[in-house]
């Protein structure tokens, strides 16, 4: 593993209502793509608010290439790139010109370099021969893009993009994806997702939370390899799927040709019927879920 960016240690963070979003999370994220994994509710949104600097810890320490992102945070901003969950609402202005305000916002006082600026960056994200249209009117994926472009201006060392493929088309999702493995191997880009194919297809290093705490942290590869000769799948009558479920540890189910087809973690054969089945980042991750539940 490279030389940490980003290090984050002993996080502690609970809201008024007494939920225990981050629970003691510690973790060294180098340059590049890194995963963080895990279900809705379960502290991703808090730690990438927290390393953004929109909100504060009640504990713990945040150091990104030197700087302490707790106690300055207008240093960290300038480095920061960040594409929020909800960044949807636009107002009917066009993509040069709203790329064009946020420019501005970012410190590009001179016309002719904001000029310059957004046009490298509507290139880059494919969205230069649709600049004129206003952001409100584009697909979920253009929007993403644009997000994108508003998230590299002012070439940020750290790059935070939360939950950017939920409800993209399978087409879209991949031109996104695409367009975050292009951005540069010395940047890091945190991609928070509940969708465990983003990290596989994207993510040399990942970390997976649940209920406020890091359950994994490491190489997808390295995970998958720990569960080899443990995953068994079967088909099974409808009828059977609460007995399988109360017997063994099934890690997911799913229909396939109106039937259930389930995995199961287990050391040795299930029993009659399960076939060895080469596993995948998703059997990890259920597994990490149902051991932290």
């Amino acid at each position: 593993m490279g030389v940490a960016m980003l290090s984050i240690r002993n996080l502690w963070k609970t809201y008024p209502n007494g939920v225990v979003a981050l629970s003691d999370v510690s973790l060294d994220l180098p340059a590049g793509m890194f995963g963080l994994l895990g279900p809705n509710g379960a502290g991703k949104s808090s730690l990438m608010r927290t390393i953004a600097t929109l909100q504060q810890p009640d504990s713990g320490t945040l150091t990104f290439d030197g700087i302490n992102v707790l106690t300055e945070p207008e240093r960290i901003r300038r480095t920061l790139g960040y594409l929020p969950q909800d960044f949807g609402v636009y107002p009917k202005v066009s993509a040069v010109d709203l790329l064009d305000h946020f420019a501005v916002l970012k410190g590009y006082a001179n016309r002719a370099d904001r000029k310059a600026v957004t046009e490298a960056l509507l290139n880059q994200v494919n969205l230069w021969d649709v600049r004129k249209r206003a952001v409100a009117s584009y697909s979920g994926g253009m929007r993403q893009r644009f997000g994108i472009a508003q998230a590299l201006l002012g070439d940020p060392r750290l790059i935070i993009v939360d939950e950017p493929t939920a409800g993209l088309d399978p087409e879209e999702r991949n031109r996104f994806l695409n367009l975050l493995a292009s951005i540069g191997a010395d940047k890091l880009v945190i991609l928070s997702t509940h969708i465990v194919e983003d990290v596989t297809d994207l993510c040399p290093q990942m970390a997976v939370i649940a209920k406020g705490r890091l359950v994994l942290t490491g190489q997808p590869l390295d995970a998958i390899a720990a569960l080899t000769d443990k995953v068994w799948r079967k088909t099974v009558k409808r009828e059977e799927l609460s007995a399988i479920k109360a017997e063994h540890l099934v890690l997911s189910e799913r229909f396939v040709g109106g039937l259930p087809v389930v995995h199961v973690y287990a050391e040795s054969s299930p029993g009659a019927g399960f076939v060895q089945v080469t596993p995948g980042l998703e059997d990890v991750y259920f597994l990490k879920l149902k051991q932290a539940a």
